[in-house]
């Protein structure tokens, strides 16, 4: 969507307040010895505080409030009560939720408790590279500049991107134009930011993967080559400067 005024623009600030608080609070709540249901639950019932609906329940009905993706699982996890989180998990928690006709999306990945696996530098890299790549998004920025900001920083980090998963336009709906805001240059996109426009950027980093492949749920994505994928993601809007960043209070950058 575009924001054509303070009525947007205060409806895009309290949907994602509701899912960057949620997405903090879910973070700092998971523990070892819980279930993915059970913090899914504490999801739900945060987004219900704010007033706020579970997008991926309103859109593809999905079977959870929230999506929360460990270990090997890259994105998409459906929360059950017999998925216990463990110690040195690597943990995927995405909120995304429409509040009055608007919607908003945030994601984040992290190591629960000790680092027993050795999954923190991807961690860091992937919040680094976001952060990296929405400093250069303004108004006029080509979509695929971005995107190639993304590949070259994993690269030279010894990571990999997802090439079939992408950021994408939010605000009346949760996957909206522009789509395809892909981790790599495509050189045959040439459509550019434009200003005021509201759109969920997020990584997608990759121990060993090029590509996500969908389980036999339906739902739950991993990697064609195995390996971990960590993923962070802010819901902002477009300016002529720096992003205005309206999940900014999830926490990703603390």
């Amino acid at each position: 969507m575009s924001i054509q005024g303070h009525l947007d623009f205060e409806g895009m600030k309290l949907v994602s307040e509701a899912v960057a608080q949620t997405l903090k609070a879910m973070v700092k709540f998971a523990a070892p010895g819980m279930s993915t249901k059970e913090l899914d639950e504490l999801g739900g019932k945060m987004l219900a505080s704010f007033g706020a609906k579970s997008a991926p329940k309103e859109t593809y009905r999905f079977p959870g409030y929230t999506c929360i993706s460990i270990r090997n699982q890259f994105c998409h996890g459906i929360p059950t009560s017999h998925t216990i989180l463990q110690e040195g998990d690597l943990v995927n928690i995405d909120v995304s939720a429409e509040l009055n006709g608007y919607w908003a999306d945030n994601g984040a990945s992290f190591v629960l408790g000790e680092d027993i696996h050795g999954h923190q530098p991807l961690v860091e890299a992937s919040k680094e590279i976001l952060k990296a790549a929405i400093d250069q998004i303004q108004h006029g920025v080509k979509i695929s500049d971005v995107g190639h900001i993304m590949e070259t920083e994993a690269n030279k980090r010894g990571y990999k991107v997802i090439r079939n998963l992408a950021g994408h336009g939010v605000g009346r709906s949760l996957h909206e134009a522009p789509r395809e805001i892909l981790n790599y240059r495509d050189r045959y996109n040439r459509r550019r930011f434009k200003r005021n426009s509201v759109v969920a950027i997020e990584t997608f980093i990759s121990t060993h993967s090029e590509l996500a492949i969908t389980e036999s749920d339906g739902w739950t994505m991993v990697g064609n080559k195995g390996g971990f994928m960590t993923q962070h993601e802010h819901t902002l809007m477009v300016t002529d400067d720096k992003p205005h960043i309206f999940t900014m209070d999830n926490g990703i950058w603390d």
